[in-house]
């Protein structure tokens, strides 16, 4: 290909999903021509704005905080300083340095591939937007110790780990400040080695396990939504999760995390079609003893408008006649 076959390639050829094919060519062009795979991924990183902003946290509440607690760095606006950087002359310069690059070589072959495991080939890498979403769902704080982003970093954390068979999904994912994080890690004692599979526990004739596609009307990769076919209000709808569980109580925090994103889609939806919809009953029958007639972890989703019932005080409390009404 020549210049003018190039010219007309990026002006008028060049198809776009995404910013890397002109990032690659322009940095080729800038270096000679050729460079290595790892020089152009630098490139591209570096106009990923999801990371360059989750090491922006990285640096401003994990690192910079720890160098300013430690009276080495001050931080004037978005910068930091090192305060004592025009006292040192260009040899002692170098011999902080090459201190530094000792700490990087020593810590490195001690932990080797580990520190970057995250991030390895294998793992999908984790957007800006999905992050953002993960951390909203959990209201800016770690859903293990509680406390805020403000206080302390969160990350994104797979709940069943990836080298336990966790997929990468929103609803695998949960937020933990980096503390938590580095505590949980993937050292759980429990065996999740088996759980991809599990996820595709069905049970023969059990009716929601073999739900004909026809019925679903909507649905994630742990979870289905169909209408219901004895509905107490109009749009009464079932969650129900794909695995075979018996109630709530043996759902894990993914399947928890699909079964609540349905349910905020589908209110989301209703609400938009139905200017009627006042109010929303949802939950789960748990046991034969508490209402449940189908044993397959089910949730109820049940929209309320004005009138449907004569006193609608108490809601779910009415399962119990004369406990509606507690005032």
């Amino acid at each position: 290909m020549n210049f003018l076959e190039l010219r007309n390639f990026i002006s008028n050829q060049m198809r776009m999903s995404h910013i890397y094919q002109p990032v690659m060519l322009r940095y080729l062009l800038l270096k000679t021509g050729e460079s290595t795979d790892a020089e152009i991924a630098s490139q591209l990183l570096q106009f990923d704005e999801g990371q360059i902003e989750y090491y922006q946290q990285i640096t401003n509440r994990m690192v910079g905080k720890v160098l300013q607690n430690r009276g080495v760095v001050v931080k004037k606006g978005s910068s930091y300083v090192l305060p004592m950087f025009d006292e040192l002359s260009n040899v002692q310069i170098a011999e902080l340095v090459q201190l530094c690059e000792q700490k990087l070589d020593s810590y490195i072959k001690k932990r080797g591939s580990k520190i970057w495991q995250h991030r390895k080939s294998g793992r999908m890498p984790i957007s800006g937007t999905i992050r953002y979403e993960v951390f909203k769902r959990a209201k800016f704080h770690c859903e293990l110790c509680g406390v805020s982003a403000e206080e302390r970093a969160l990350e994104v954390d797979h709940i069943v780990p990836k080298n336990h068979g966790g997929e990468d999904s929103i609803n695998n994912y949960q937020a933990l400040c980096y503390s938590c994080n580095a505590s949980k890690g993937d050292r759980d004692d429990t065996d999740l080695r088996e759980m991809k599979f599990e996820y595709k526990k069905r049970v023969e004739k059990c009716l929601f396990c073999e739900i004909p596609q026809k019925r679903i009307i909507a649905e994630n990769n742990l979870a289905v939504v169909i209408s219901d076919k004895y509905p107490v209000t109009k749009d009464h709808s079932l969650i129900i999760p794909k695995r075979h569980s018996m109630h709530y109580f043996e759902l894990n925090q993914a399947e928890i995390n699909a079964i609540n994103a349905l349910a905020c889609m589908l209110k989301g939806k209703l609400e938009e079609k139905d200017r009627s919809i006042e109010g929303i009953n949802i939950g789960f029958n748990c046991g034969e003893y508490a209402g449940q007639t189908i044993m397959h972890t089910h949730m109820h989703f049940i929209p309320r408008r004005i009138g449907d019932v004569q006193k609608p005080t108490g809601g779910i409390r009415n399962i119990i006649p004369g406990k509606g009404m507690y005032q």
